[in-house]
């Protein structure tokens, strides 16, 4: 879905654009294959039709797996899908400077950082590098909920469920992009933009929908 910088689609017809493009990827039929014209129509400005935050996860290549072009999503991407200043001010200048109507933060299955920061619970675990650190300790939160135990338990981590700690950090990383952000928030109220937080399942390739807010 190619578009002038004035043909702005809603967040429904954005979301349903990445559901059908996942849906091609999934059946191993993608239909993008960028040439030199489409690389010269971009030169003077770009209007991706959805932001992507992603985890930094190598299988979760967000242009593949939503079959999409160049041009078409605005990607932002660190390890576990955690919240910082630089993800908020990118994701600020998707909806406010290129006017993109659908934010997709992307979890996924058998995610490092998830484990990660489960294993870091632990009675024996080792300390991380600082700035790793910074980056599990986000995630942490998650673990606690899931496990039920209080922060000064040590865990088992054979009696955690990855998976669901991974879609209640998804929840908050959601949840966190909107206290943080007026911008995103106000644009939210407008009806403007829409967030949907989705969990991508590896061994199947497809992404699903855990968590929306706003009008799809």
């Amino acid at each position: 879905m190619n578009r002038s910088s004035t043909a702005v689609p809603s967040p429904a017809q954005a979301w349903n654009e990445l559901c059908e493009g996942n849906a091609r990827f999934v059946a191993g039929t993608p239909r993008h294959r960028e040439d030199v014209d489409r690389r010269a129509e971009l030169v003077g400005a770009q209007t991706p039709h959805a932001a992507l935050f992603g985890c930094s996860d190598s299988r979760l290549a967000a242009e593949i797996i939503f079959d999409q072009g160049l041009g078409d999503l605005f990607v932002v991407r660190n390890a576990g899908q955690v919240i910082s200043s630089s993800v908020l001010g990118s994701l600020e200048y998707a909806v406010a400077v290129l006017r993109v109507p659908l934010i997709l933060v992307l979890g996924h299955d058998e995610c490092g950082a998830v484990r990660a920061a489960i294993d870091s619970q632990t009675a024996d675990a080792p300390a991380l590098p600082v700035h790793i650190a910074r980056i599990i300790e986000k995630i942490v939160p998650a673990v606690r909920r899931v496990s039920g135990q209080a922060a000064s338990t040590q865990l088992d981590p054979a009696r955690v469920d990855a998976g669901q700690v991974g879609r209640e950090h998804l929840k908050d990383t959601v949840t966190e992009l909107l206290e943080q952000s007026e911008v995103i928030s106000a644009a939210i109220a407008a009806g403007t933009l829409a967030i949907v937080g989705a969990n991508y399942v590896l061994f199947e390739g497809h992404a699903d929908p855990n968590i929306v807010v706003g009008d799809i």
